[in-house]
């Protein structure tokens, strides 16, 4: 169960950012173990000035159209899996919306199962699944 924040400076179009989110999930599918109707993003449009980036910093270089997935998830994932993820999801993201592999950076970030509550006020830890 991961939960993506998508951030990018403002200014793209409805298609272009449906185009991120599509290509997320399906790199999520493909390669993360997330099934498909296990979605979850809110994506972040901020001015120029809010989103501030190293243009070279470990990659590069960055343009205007960089994008930041911070993806929170509820388990594990080998180092193994995690690459074939960020392989597969800039290779979709070239694809559509058309972006540079330059231009992405992700963090993955992983939580219990006890920090999680999708509805009813119950925790994820006590919900049978």
């Amino acid at each position: 169960m991961p939960f993506t924040r998508i951030s990018l400076i403002k200014g793209k179009s409805p298609a272009y950012l449906r185009a991120l989110s599509d290509s997320l999930h399906r790199a999520l599918v493909e390669t993360f173990d997330v099934p498909p109707t296990d979605r979850f993003q809110a994506i972040h449009q901020h001015e120029a000035e809010e989103l501030v980036f190293d243009r070279h910093y470990l990659g590069g270089p960055r343009s205007d159209d960089f994008v930041l997935f911070a993806i929170t998830a509820g388990k594990p994932r080998s180092a193994e899996v995690k690459q074939r993820f960020y392989a597969r999801l800039v290779e979709l993201l070239a694809d559509a919306p058309g972006l540079r592999p330059q231009d992405v950076m992700v963090i993955v970030n992983t939580t219990a199962r006890e920090d999680w509550s999708f509805a009813n006020g119950e925790a994820w830890a006590s919900v049978p699944v």
